[in-house]
């Protein structure tokens, strides 16, 4: 059965007055990658300090299977930190680096030398034990320092946006490199970044944070089909988000004209925010389509078009594989399982 090994309840952390978390409260499962996915000063980075001890909560509790660690020192918690700028010391081989957790410990020199260069092996690097620590590339540097965390064996490796100095080709290798050694290894991963793609491409699950409090925690999948709220949406993925009626269960209006879909609950007349996906509107002759759009731009993609499109003051963003020009009028169709209804967030005063 799997078990929760960190757990967060009510946390609250307050700096000067200002509050950072506002009663965030989640639990981690052993041997699971999470990423804390939000943009600057949501609050992710403080989360992932709390549970590493380096900083400490204002109110709220955090478990570590079950034990309250909410106050017990860094340096006796089962976990690790991989920072975004590293700290490798520079002074130090690459050798040094990865052993000196082991060589504070006094471990023996015999069994030091075998972890490292398991470390070394594990993040492909095999070979560069003498190797100083300003000739390694952003990647490699990037490899030392998750070798170095790991080499201590933590249960919790806690990562900080450990990406996020590396250009978009690397990034991409080493997302693959990460998810690959947590599988392995069987070791539970915390990871932050703003980066939504970075989130869905690693993520057992993901939770999504705004302004200190967490709006969605579930699977990539749930995430991004089945947002609850129109910032989840808008944030993970694209989406055209446009005003809607409810007029009953499974009948939305929106763009002057009514749509089935999938969703219920809602009033009768209920003002609504409609998101869809720009994948998920198929371009058709004019005459085939439920709604005739102008095509206002179109940037080539590699894989797909990016067109913007306008019905009335409506704009769309759509992504296919059939070009129309700007300019051009054309035909869409938006399916009952693309369209997704969620509650207005906020809705205007009236005067």
């Amino acid at each position: 059965m799997e078990r929760n090994i960190i757990e967060l309840r009510n946390v609250c952390k307050d700096f000067n007055g200002h509050r950072a978390l506002n009663d965030v409260g989640f639990y981690v499962r052993k041997n699971e990658f999470i990423t804390l996915l939000g943009p600057s000063g949501c609050g992710k980075t403080t989360t992932l300090r709390l549970i590493g001890g380096f900083e400490q909560v204002t109110s709220g509790e955090i478990l570590f299977e079950g034990t309250d660690i909410t106050s017990m020192p860094p340096y006796k918690r089962k976990v690790n930190t991989v920072f975004q700028k590293y700290a490798l010391f520079p002074h130090m081989n690459v050798f040094d680096n990865i052993s000196f957790g082991l060589k504070v410990k006094k471990m023996d020199k015999r069994l030091i030398e075998k972890k490292v260069k398991e470390m070394l092996s594990l993040v492909n690097l095999k070979g560069f034990e003498k190797r100083s620590i300003n000739s390694l590339s952003g990647g490699q540097q990037q490899r030392i320092a998750i070798a170095r965390a790991l080499i201590n064996e933590p249960e919790v490796l806690l990562l900080d946006e450990p990406l996020g100095a590396l250009d978009l080709k690397l990034r991409k290798e080493m997302q693959i490199e990460l998810k690959r050694m947590q599988q392995k290894l069987g070791i539970t991963f915390i990871f932050v970044t703003h980066d939504q793609e970075e989130a869905l491409t690693m993520s057992d699950k993901i939770i999504v944070m705004k302004d200190g409090k967490l709006q969605q925690l579930g699977t990539p999948e749930d995430i991004y089909n089945e947002p609850k709220n129109s910032f989840v949406a808008d944030f993970i993925g694209e989406s055209t988000i446009i005003d809607g009626i409810m007029h009953e269960d499974y009948l939305v209006e929106f763009a002057g004209r009514k749509f089935k879909c999938l969703d219920k609950g809602f009033m009768k007349k209920e003002k609504v925010d409609v998101v869809i996906r720009p994948e998920d509107i198929k371009v058709v002759p004019t005459r085939e389509g439920m709604l005739t759009v102008t095509v206002e731009s179109v940037i080539f993609k590699g894989v797909h078009y990016e067109m913007m499109v306008r019905s009335n003051k409506h704009v769309f963003k759509i992504h296919s594989t059939e070009m129309v020009h700007a300019s051009q009028e054309a035909g869409i169709i938006i399916g009952p399982n693309d369209i997704h209804i969620m509650k207005k967030e906020r809705v205007a005063d009236e005067k």
